[in-house]
């Protein structure tokens, strides 16, 4: 595949040679800390290598309790008038409006997690401009069918790369040290799919579910619509390049996690991942920085076969497995409590030496 050289994607491959992957020195001392906390080495599993990449990422300083966001990027597909879905394109639009009304499950854990909620319209197929509250960001209404071209031109996945960046900035001009990313997008888990049979190099088969709750037939359209498009823009099967993955078969709210990442990650914030869709947003970020996946967690594996070998190719253990499937964010943002708790254990337990308690082979 041969990689574009146009100057939307050379600013974007610009900013991404600036992010840094996280400084050593931090994650060894982190690891030193914990290993002199009154319990036995290792006793409190991955909540221990949690809190060391965070006090990795935030260079030693830690500011507790957490300033925590999620943004919710909303955006439509062609192709999900292939018949991709079990529910028609309209619902993408309602459910932004549900949002903003407070309504979704994103909405309840929002709230009680202290996570500051924020919906961004970068390309819903519906006029939102009497839509309160609504970040409105629309790149355009809705990316192409990539079963007939690529879903976004190289100016409009740029443009939307550049809105996640910016966003991310935002997050972090407001202090929050715990970013996540969710979505909505009747069709976007067709498009995750056929990034992650790219980036992972697995058979589409392999990593298409069933998405919003699709029976057998509709499985096999989808999965059909997948091949065919695969076919068509990488016709000789290798890993392209992923740039022009995400323009060829993403959508716009995907590029602009995939900006998100990228932002937070130049800004050493501590990013969670949710689903698959984010999840697939990360692995592109990821192929693009490599350094991005420093700055990552995994909130949770969902029930779709695609992320547990996106995670795999990332390199991510997710925190939990709760079997769902829905995006938002919401996998991500039930994680943060679990972040927290290991922050208060880093920061609040007693050392063997300050409580006067011998250690192992004492």
């Amino acid at each position: 595949m041969k990689i574009m050289n146009t100057a939307a994607f050379a600013k974007i491959r610009a900013f991404a040679s600036t992010i840094a992957h996280v400084d050593q020195h931090y994650l060894k001392q982190a690891t030193l800390h914990l290993d002199q906390l009154t319990k036995p080495l290792g006793s409190l599993g991955q909540l221990e290598a949690v809190a060391a990449q965070v006090v990795a990422i935030r260079s030693g300083k830690l500011a507790l309790p957490c300033q925590k966001a999620v943004y919710v990027f909303a955006a439509d597909h062609g192709v999900a008038h292939a018949g991709v879905s079990a529910y028609p394109p309209e619902v993408t639009a309602q459910m932004v409006r549900n949002f903003l009304a407070g309504g979704a499950a994103i909405n309840v854990l929002a709230r009680q997690h202290a996570a500051e909620l924020t919906v961004v319209d970068v390309g819903v197929d519906a006029d939102l401009e009497d839509a309160q509250g609504l970040r409105k960001a629309k790149i355009r209404r809705g990316s192409r069918n990539f079963l007939d071209e690529p879903a976004m031109t190289e100016e409009e996945c740029a443009a939307s790369l550049e809105l996640g960046i910016a966003l991310a900035d935002e997050s972090n001009a407001g202090r929050k040290q715990f970013v996540a990313v969710g979505e909505m997008g009747i069709g976007n888990t067709t498009s995750a799919s056929a990034i992650a049979a790219m980036l992972t190099q697995r058979k589409p088969a392999e990593v298409t579910g069933r998405g919003t709750g699709l029976d057998d037939a509709g499985r096999n359209r989808k999965l059909n619509v997948i091949r065919r498009t695969l076919r068509k823009h990488f016709p000789d099967g290798q890993n392209s390049e992923p740039l022009e993955v995400l323009r060829r078969v993403g959508g716009l709210e995907i590029a602009a996690m995939t900006g998100f990442y990228l932002g937070a990650a130049r800004n050493r914030q501590l990013i969670v991942c949710d689903g698959f869709i984010s999840t697939a947003a990360a692995a592109v970020a990821c192929a693009i920085a490599p350094a991005v996946k420093d700055y990552l967690l995994a909130g949770h594996c969902s029930e779709e076969p695609g992320h547990r070998y996106l995670l795999r190719t990332i390199g991510i253990t997710p925190l939990l497995r709760l079997n769902m499937r829905l995006g938002e964010g919401t996998g991500a943002v039930l994680a943060m409590p679990l972040i927290e708790s290991a922050l208060r254990l880093y920061t609040e337990m007693a050392t063997f030496s300050s409580a006067g308690v011998s250690g192992a082979g004492a």
